[in-house]
């Protein structure tokens, strides 16, 4: 990674952690805060996640661990209320590098793509539908709603995003860095209780 990559990674960084940014829009805006024109490369997500990973150990350790577990154990509960609809937790809050700033994505993956909805709505919960790229690029409905963190004292952005059920077997292959994308209930189960007992 040249040397204006590496500086685009490292304020980008710190705009996810202090602002709550997306690895997007923040690859972006400190861009744009550096003025290194329109001709400088972009950072990967991996070399922003890379950064964000060393943001955090130098200015948030003292934090980061406790609202990273109120995080998974809030995205947990609405694991096990959708636990119908296949929940797979993605994102920050699943590869560990969420803040209290940090919203929760889970990956829906419904045999009828109403049935989110609909469950949603026959629970009373409220919800904002939209239409955003899936983890392959395609159009996903995404029903987004708030729900509050008792550990946090906030409310925390839930996202919601619903695939067919036969996305579910791409959705499985390992990333870049040979790392799951994504996480069952099982396995964010495991790293709830694991984060307990340390």
């Amino acid at each position: 990674m040249d040397k204006a990559s590496a500086e685009i990674a490292a304020t980008a960084a710190r705009m996810v952690v202090e602002e709550g940014l997306e690895y997007g829009p923040a690859k972006r805006r400190a861009l744009k805060q550096l003025d290194l024109g329109s001709r400088a490369r972009l950072p990967d997500n991996d070399a922003v996640e890379d950064a964000v990973r060393e943001y955090l150990d130098l200015f948030c350790a003292d934090t980061q661990p406790g609202e990273l577990l109120a995080l998974r154990r809030l995205a947990l509960v609405w694991m096990e209320r959708l636990q119908a609809f296949r929940p797979y937790l993605a994102g920050a809050v699943w590869h560990g590098t969420a803040t209290r700033l940090s919203d929760i994505y889970l990956q829906l993956f419904c045999d009828d793509s109403k049935s989110a909805e609909i469950s949603l709505i026959d629970h009373g919960v409220r919800f904002s539908p939209s239409t955003v790229p899936g983890f392959r690029g395609d159009p996903v409905e995404a029903l987004s709603l708030s729900s509050r963190s008792a550990e946090l004292n906030e409310n925390v952005g839930v996202h919601l995003l619903v695939h067919d059920l036969d996305d579910l077997r791409g959705a499985l292959k390992p990333d870049a860095r040979g790392r799951s994308p994504r996480g069952s209930l099982d396995a964010v189960r495991k790293l709830v209780q694991a984060s307990e007992v340390a």
